[in-house]
């Protein structure tokens, strides 16, 4: 506990710095806010703190187990392991060598959640070129204070490495062959914490990259091809981390119907049975819930409300032109919205938990809102562009 004076300070001043290392001479107004962004993330992580603190919980053996891990499990963690080996190995330098208590660990975390958080404020900052103002208020950047985009990016486990590998790719991406360190750090990390994630990255942005946009055809060219490459590369890796004996749709709709079972039948107050939910309502239920009905307690209540604006902000997205303004998206927002796409494809059938859903939405919520952002700056760009040529 002593080194704690060291390390949350260390960790809070390497998250306000970190957005100096990204931003342009143009953006030099984005310091205040992604500085008050730091601060709020390591504020719901200090939350999330108090949340896992009482000894259970994945985040707790995520700091506990690596204490008492040899160095050689931690080699073999780190070369070969999959999934929570793979994430204790990972964690065996913060908490076994530098000692770091769990609240330090947790801090930790929160710094490496802030920078995700840094990398998707930059990506809507730099394809969204203008803001949408919902009853008085700018969405941007006050849809990037939702408190469970933070939550489930701040404490110590998978959910905020894979949040900030998600980030790292994406901005990545941007400049591809300026930022290859990026993209080789972020698909090791998430092959390692859930190889399907990566795969879903591949699928995402290996499309978005058939589909165009404003990349030059050899850059599509190679990408695609690498990509795809990658994706059937680690498919057998996905297959037996899923437990899927064959790549086929029969697997995969066996699987999906065997987790959603379990799920459904597990104890926690926030199990649905959604076996016989029609499709859509499966989607829903995963992108918006828990709803306000679904409310127990106080941490329901700002989930709740929480989906409720999302909602509102994607029923008035959806009533503009949705399909037309993703043709025109930037690369960079096809592949997050694909990614959203077939994630939801995945998890939506195969979740019966609404903690689970929210934890696992949280992956692709960041795609979302920058694409609910840039439908709104589209329909603006038309509008725009009508009235310079009435004036004409």
């Amino acid at each position: 506990m002593i080194l704690d004076i060291l390390y949350i300070p260390l960790f809070v001043f390497l998250a306000i710095q970190f957005p100096k290392l990204l931003v342009e001479k143009n953006e030099q107004a984005y310091f205040p806010i992604l500085k008050n962004l730091a601060l709020y993330h390591f504020l719901l992580g200090i939350a999330y703190f108090f949340t896992t603190n009482n000894g259970g919980g994945d985040a707790w053996g995520y700091w506990r187990a690596p204490k008492t891990m040899s160095f050689e499990k931690f080699l073999e963690g780190i070369r070969g392991g999959e999934g929570t080996e793979f994430m204790m190995a990972l964690n065996y330098i913060p908490t076994n060598i530098l000692g770091m208590s769990f609240l330090a660990n947790t801090f930790f975390f929160s710094m490496l959640g802030s920078f995700g958080i840094t990398y998707f404020f930059l990506i809507a900052a730099r394809t969204v070129p203008y803001n949408k103002i919902i009853n008085g208020y700018v969405l941007f950047p006050l849809i990037f204070f939702l408190p469970n985009l933070h939550f489930w990016s701040a404490g110590v486990g998978k959910d905020t490495t894979l949040f900030l590998c998600i980030g790292m790719f994406s901005y990545g991406l941007m400049k591809p062959f300026q930022r290859i360190p990026l993209l080789v750090i972020s698909m090791l990390l998430s092959i390692g914490i859930r190889p399907h994630i990566t795969l879903f990255l591949m699928i995402g942005f290996g499309l978005a990259y058939v589909f165009g946009g404003k990349v030059s055809p050899a850059q599509r060219f190679i990408f695609s091809v690498a990509m795809i490459g990658i994706g059937l590369a680690i498919l057998p890796s996905v297959m037996e981390f899923a437990k899927i004996e064959e790549a086929s749709a029969e697997g995969f709709d066996k699987f999906a119907a065997g987790k959603a079972a379990v799920l459904s039948r597990s104890s926690a107050g926030s199990a649905i049975d959604i076996s016989s939910y029609p499709f859509p309502l499966k989607v829903l239920t995963f992108w918006f819930r828990p709803a306000l009905f679904d409310v127990r307690n106080i941490n329901g209540l700002i989930a709740a409300l929480e989906n409720l604006l999302l909602l509102i902000v994607f029923i008035k997205a959806m009533r503009t032109s949705p399909i037309r303004a993703f043709k025109a998206a930037p690369f960079v927002i096809k592949g997050l919205v694909i990614f959203l796409v077939v994630g939801t494809l995945a998890f939506s059938q195969s979740l019966g938990n609404m903690g689970i859903m929210i934890r696992m939405r949280n992956m692709f919520l960041p795609g979302m809102i920058i694409y609910l952002m840039w439908i709104f700056s589209y329909e603006q760009q038309l509008l725009r562009n009508r009235r310079t040529t009435l004036k004409k």
